[in-house]
């Protein structure tokens, strides 16, 4: 980890997965998709601009969970992928990875820096084309970029991709700023 101040730059060794999570709004039932929430429009974006730009900017995933339904807490709605299941498709991906990185310092698509990833592993010709206007119009960030090609190559991984394509990116792009893009949120949907 390396903190930057004024007076000088520190680095301490840290390996850690920051995980957020908040109320959409100050009633807590804001969503896309129900309009139970009766908090002011202006109430809500005051509300949300409370965590920093800075802040979420490093964050990778923006994810919104639906309201539980009474069937699921009770148990009589479908249900989902098994663990097993799930955690094999894991253990590939993460085997995936590390071949890719064989011959580098690195294991994991978290730990390669921006930079080398730009660099050495490209997504498909015109994959990143949407990223990249969402960079120019201001919608992200250098490092949103950079963690939207991370993001990529995870869920590439995770589906058997060789390398990132445009629905890869697409689902990237969506878990990053939250913004609905027409891709299947579970992975398991895309393979």
């Amino acid at each position: 980890m390396v903190i930057a101040r004024s007076a000088g730059v520190v680095r301490f060794p840290a390996r850690f997965l920051m995980v957020l999570a908040a109320n959409p709004c100050p009633c807590g039932r804001f969503s896309q998709t129900d309009d139970l929430c009766e908090c002011a429009p202006m109430s809500i974006r005051r509300y949300q601009a409370r965590l920093s730009g800075p802040l979420l900017d490093r964050v990778d995933l923006r994810v919104e969970v639906d309201r539980v339904t009474r069937d699921q807490l009770t148990g009589r709605g479908s249900r989902g992928e098994s663990t097993a299941t799930v955690a094999d498709r894991v253990r590939a991906a993460r085997e995936r990875a590390a071949a890719r990185f064989a011959d580098t310092p690195w294991r994991t698509n978290s730990e390669v820096p921006g930079r080398e990833l730009r660099s050495r592993w490209h997504a498909e010709r015109g994959a990143m084309d949407e990223a990249e206007r969402s960079l120019e119009r201001g919608a992200l960030t250098a490092r949103g970029l950079d963690r939207v090609l991370r993001v990529a190559w995870t869920v590439a991984d995770l589906v058997g991709h060789d390398r990132p394509g445009a629905t890869d990116v697409a689902l990237a792009l969506q878990l990053r700023t939250g913004v609905p893009r027409g891709v299947p949120m579970a992975i398991g949907a895309l393979t």
